[in-house]
């Protein structure tokens, strides 16, 4: 039996909310977590960006609001900038009905604004970890009274460092906060974190096979370590591609590899942790709107990034944790489209022979086993 939104016990505002943005039946996250999260109780979630879970949070969230409170009610930290916008864009668009006053805080902007639309008085604040130390330390943001507090993607906020500051946030918020936190991957850290702050919580995990995108064909190749500018360069020139994201270990690997294609005739950018948070909106700004088809990325840098036409994902350093992986080409085959990930591999890398989809690939994604030959 399918499950609908009127199932979830929202009310019918926030149905009619979500159906007026075209959304019909929720997805796994959601049905699982909605009803939880209605309860007031914490929440462990594990999912992925693509699987809806902004949503999933979003709602309870905007349910559970008391009208005409002039203090922050709900707070929600994320790894990045951009993903902070969105997720305050989504929670204004479920909340438009009730009018609900939603405010994105994050660095690289003038304070006065947003210290003026916090005095002016909101609901939900939703921001970097970096931002809003700086706001509680000029005591501009009162979060004493907050009764929800959501942790998006936590291991990209731990992975980018900002464990100290959570820790600092939580505590400046009241003991009996319902505790909400989503990851990809809990590793021992983020299940340190939970075990502190948190009260008895209950764990939803959206199964693999759900996370991992079925559109998603992955392939791998054998190829010596220098030969793998060549092997790129010429899937490059018989693939059809219209956007790549390219994951490399180093932010100096970034540059240099960016640098290498574009001489090669692929104009490409690099995304990495020395840009300014300047530097890398525009970079995000060119590539979404087609103006470079390259981006090469470290893991830390591409956190947050939310693109839906990315057409292939090329792993041109492999991540050692499978989890990592599979972050990665979800980047592709989003919002209904397929998309297509690649890996290169040297021989020595696999202890066992390659060609097997379950060392590289999760069940739902159809795999091809390629190697190439040393000329590419």
């Amino acid at each position: 039996m399918t499950t609908q939104f009127t199932d979830l016990d929202l009310r019918p505002e926030l149905v009619q909310a979500v159906a007026a943005l075209g959304y019909t039946e929720p997805t796994p996250i959601q049905a699982a977590l909605i009803p939880v999260m209605l309860t007031g109780v914490d929440v462990i979630g594990q999912a992925q960006t693509g699987t809806g879970k902004t949503a999933a949070f979003a709602l309870p969230i905007i349910q559970n609001l008391q009208p005409g409170e002039r203090h922050v009610q709900a707070l929600v930290l994320c790894p990045t900038r951009e993903l902070a916008l969105q997720v305050a864009g989504a929670i204004t668009e479920y909340g438009n009905v009730q009018n609900v006053r939603v405010l994105a805080v994050y660095g690289g902007q003038p304070y006065g604004p947003q210290i003026s639309r916090l005095n002016r008085g909101v609901d939900v604040v939703v921001g970097t970890p970096g931002r809003l130390m700086d706001l509680i330390e000029r005591n501009a943001i009162n979060i004493h009274h907050v009764k929800t507090v959501v942790l998006d993607e936590a291991d990209e906020m731990l992975s980018m460092g900002f464990v100290e500051d959570i820790e600092t946030i939580l505590a400046e918020t009241p003991v009996e906060r319902q505790t909400a936190l989503f990851s990809a991957t809990l590793p021992t850290p983020i299940r340190r974190l939970a075990d502190k702050y948190m009260r008895q919580p209950q764990s939803i995990q959206v199964q693999r096979e759900q996370v991992t995108v079925a559109a998603i064909e992955q392939r791998y190749y054998l190829v010596n370590q220098a030969d793998k500018l060549v092997a790129l360069t010429r899937l490059f020139e018989v693939e059809a591609l219209t956007s790549a994201l390219i994951f490399v270990r180093t932010r100096v690997g970034t540059g240099e590899l960016a640098n290498e294609l574009s001489r090669r005739g692929f104009p490409a950018e690099s995304l990495n942790g020395d840009l300014t948070q300047e530097a890398r909106e525009r970079t995000l700004n060119r590539f979404r709107q087609n103006q470079v088809k390259v981006l090469v990325a470290t893991d830390v840098a591409a956190r947050g990034l939310d693109i839906d036409d990315i057409s292939h994902v090329f792993n041109y350093d492999l991540p050692d944790d499978p989890e990592i992986y599979i972050h990665r080409i979800g980047r592709t085959g989003r919002a209904g489209k397929t998309g297509i990930a690649m890996s290169r591999s040297s021989a020595s890398r696999w202890r066992n022979p390659p060609c097997r989809p379950r060392k590289i690939s999760r069940p739902a994604a159809k795999t091809n086993c390629s190697k190439t030959s040393k000329s590419g």
